[in-house]
């Protein structure tokens, strides 16, 4: 299943000191990172502590407060830049009973060049409940269905918001090996997980953030040098709101 491939001299993500506040609430804090075609770029961090909201400013669901941002050299929201994204939230509203088949092929005629609905159906294992309403899905089968929607696209750039959440073990690796073929097709993927096997397993790059900022990056060989990624995470977090 061919992916597009991103030609470009500047990352497909920039972010350089980002500040967004809500009320008395620093929730970004000076956050910096960038993301590159072709590899996985993990964020790590306690609950609250920015990730979502960083999402959030790259989707143009929320405008940093200070620093610059930039997709494809673009500004997020605008329409060329949502047209090369994809995103599988946390968490979506309410589907009412559409079934998950039509749920993506009605995803997928928002692009001009999507992936064909079936084929992505074999490839994530939906086939058995592709008629069942959304709404009735078990948590893991409703991740399932929201991946193949932030992929039906055929993006250049995805947001994996704590893809694996909910998973048995066999369906975690094989979303793995999903996320896998995306990078290698040169996709770049910016994912969020608590889960630090599923870090070590995927990720080109661990960005550790706390407190609305990133407080330490590298690859994970680079993180664990003397402990485990753990151990990284647990020293360069607080886990306390500002």
């Amino acid at each position: 299943m061919p992916w597009r491939r991103y030609a470009g001299s500047v990352p497909l993500l920039d972010a350089r000191d980002l500040t967004l506040s809500f009320g008395t609430l620093r929730a970004l804090d000076g956050l910096t990172l960038a993301a590159d075609a072709g590899r996985i770029t993990t964020l790590l961090g306690p609950n609250g502590a920015g990730k979502t909201t960083f999402i959030r400013c790259c989707t143009g669901l929320a405008t940093p407060d200070d620093g610059t941002l930039t997709l494809f050299g673009s500004e997020p929201g605008s329409p060329d830049v949502l047209a090369r994204i994809g995103l599988m939230p946390q968490s979506t509203g309410a589907w009412s009973g559409i079934t998950a088949a039509r749920l993506l092929r009605y995803l997928s005629k928002l692009y001009a060049d999507p992936q064909p609905v079936d084929a992505l159906i074999d490839l994530l294992g939906i086939g058995p409940y592709a008629a069942t309403p959304y709404r009735r899905l078990s948590g893991g089968q409703q991740q399932t269905v929201n991946l193949a929607g932030a992929l039906v696209g055929r993006p250049d750039l995805v947001f994996l918001d704590e893809p694996s959440a909910g998973l048995d073990p066999r369906s975690r690796r094989a979303t793995w090996d999903v996320i896998r073929r995306v990078r290698d097709a040169g996709v770049a993927v910016l994912l969020t997980t608590h889960d630090m096997h599923e870090a070590e397993a995927l990720a080109d790059s661990v960005h550790i953030v706390d407190r609305g900022r990133v407080t330490a990056e590298g690859t994970v060989a680079d993180l664990t040098v003397g402990g485990s990624l753990e151990d990284a995470f647990l020293h360069h977090t607080t886990g306390d709101r500002p």
